[in-house]
């Protein structure tokens, strides 16, 4: 039997999981990794504890599986995109702590490239809007503000990368520097048409392109790991940005198939094939998991805070001791008793893209309660969800498609039955939890799979996927309607004046 090993390093935690030739879950080991916040709007990791703790994870999944590395086919790498990190070539040593996704601090950057007319360019080569939610303006904040980083990188002492990167770097050691196009897209670097970093954009961003690593396919033959890590030499033959391996790893691989992730934050993506779909609607145009040489497209939305809404109800607002006892203080009351929870804790994300928005806790009276703010809470993830999901229909029919049927959905937070009902309901569209939740990981191996011979064509990817729920729309449309306009009328009382 075929055994592939997906490391699966997240936001909060590092994972690995092995899986078999069926795609079903043989072991996994999992590790919480501290987040680091130096100032407001900072969100920082340590790029060794994410190493370590991946690494340790791995070895981990392979004792529970009772597997030794030798029994392990190949593995593939899903990671938190955008976080950026950069370290010196000969000594493998982070310059910096990693810059996290979530990081606001590039933001006075992008309002200067904002100033000078350069969004149009941003978006024509891209498919993203001007944002510190990328890697550019995180790169060029290393430079200018690490002593020495700049004058390194101008002599080529330095490397650039996403997790992924990162990983690999210390998996090979050090002999592969090197990320995927999935990863690659999300830079602001990128040019998703024509599949290269872009001479332009480097240009206005006084980037040197001595930091960048080589780019590939998804599937791949990356590199071989260090035989003293794992006990044996192994092939990482996979490798995408773990949104865009949640949609591989869910079989959506057709235009107009979409799934939504309900992780830290929340990540709606829908295929367009290998069509370059502009979004008028608010979305970006990514690049999809790239199983062969053909560049494929979807378009996205993010959420920046999604179940994270949840860890600041246990850790800031301390209404509950554990995650999982969520959903049973929402369902102490019937509904919100019209409490709305706009959770714009790092500004809000697409369709809206207001990094001026706060977040806000609204219709409070003397008779809510943390019942009310908790189901406040929750609903606030399939608020903004179903507004990304309202603006990828629309984007689909603009551009001659049909809207989005169904969702197919994973993450942590899709466990939430209340959670998916809701979801489901403001939709209007069925939405469906598969057998395999970890997705992100599958598709990792997946990826891998296909690359070291597992798997020889999609059809069997698609044959393998599983439906464990359902869950069908109940609500009344006009209802359904009158909470969205509920939501969009607080959106709009958070940003700032």
């Amino acid at each position: 039997m075929s055994f592939i090993l997906a490391l699966d390093q997240g936001t909060s935690s590092s994972r690995s999981i092995v899986f078999d030739g069926a795609g079903r879950v043989v072991a996994q080991a999992q590790r919480e990794l501290r987040q680091r916040f130096p100032q407001p709007g900072w969100v920082e990791h340590d790029p060794m504890e994410i190493w370590r703790s991946q690494l340790d994870t791995a070895r981990q999944a392979l004792a529970q599986a009772g597997i030794a590395a030798r029994d392990v086919k190949t593995l593939g790498i899903a990671n938190q995109r955008e976080t950026t990190l950069l370290w010196e070539r000969t000594t493998g040593r982070p310059i910096h702590h990693a810059i996290v996704w979530q990081d606001r601090r590039g933001e006075p950057l992008c309002a200067q490239l904002r100033a000078r007319g350069l969004e149009a360019l941003v978006s024509e080569r891209t498919g993203l809007v001007v944002d510190s939610y990328f890697s550019a303006t995180k790169i060029r904040w290393l430079l200018d503000n690490v002593p020495g980083a700049r004058e390194a990188a101008q002599r080529g002492e330095l490397a650039f990368g996403t997790v992924d990167t990162w990983l690999l770097w210390q998996l090979t050691g050090g002999r592969v520097h090197a990320t995927d196009a999935s990863n690659a897209s999300r830079s602001m670097l990128y040019d998703i048409a024509r599949q290269r970093w872009d001479e332009d954009l480097l240009a206005a961003l006084d980037i040197p392109a001595s930091l960048l690593p080589q780019v590939h396919a998804s599937s791949h033959h990356f590199g071989d790991t260090d035989a003293a890590l794992l006990g044996v030499s192994l092939p990482v033959c996979g490798m995408a940005g773990d949104q865009q391996a949640a949609l591989f790893g869910q079989a959506c691989v057709a235009p107009g198939m979409a799934k939504n992730t309900y992780g830290t934050g929340c990540f709606l993506l829908m295929h367009t094939g290998n069509r370059l779909l502009r979004s008028r609607n608010g979305l970006l145009c990514t690049a999809a998991a790239q199983p062969g040489a053909a560049a494929q497209y979807a378009l996205e939305g993010s959420v920046f805070v999604g179940g994270a809404v949840v860890q600041w109800l246990r850790d800031g607002l301390q209404s509950i001791r554990a995650s999982s006892e969520v959903q049973a203080l929402a369902e102490s009351v019937p509904d919100s008793g019209g409490v709305m929870f706009v959770p714009a804790f790092t500004g809000l994300g697409a369709p809206y893209w207001r990094a001026d928005a706060r977040g806000a806790i609204l219709g409070l009276t003397r008779g809510s309660t943390a019942g009310h703010v908790a189901r406040a809470a929750i609903e606030s993830i399939a608020f903004q969800s179903a507004a990304l999901l309202q603006a990828m229909s629309r984007d689909a029919q603009e551009g001659g498609g049909a809207p989005v049927s169904e969702l197919r959905v994973d993450g942590g937070a899709c466990v939430n039955d209340l959670l998916m009902q809701f979801q489901a309901d403001l939709l209007g569209i069925p939405v469906l939890r598969p057998r395999v939740t970890e997705t992100t990981a599958l598709g990792a191996a997946y990826l891998a799979g296909l690359a070291a011979g597992v798997w020889q064509v999609l059809d069997e990817l698609a044959s393998q996927w599983q439906a464990e729920r359902v869950f069908t729309p109940t609500m009344d449309r006009d209802r359904a309607q009158e909470l969205m306009a509920r939501w969009e009328r607080a959106v709009r009382q958070t940003v700032a004046a």
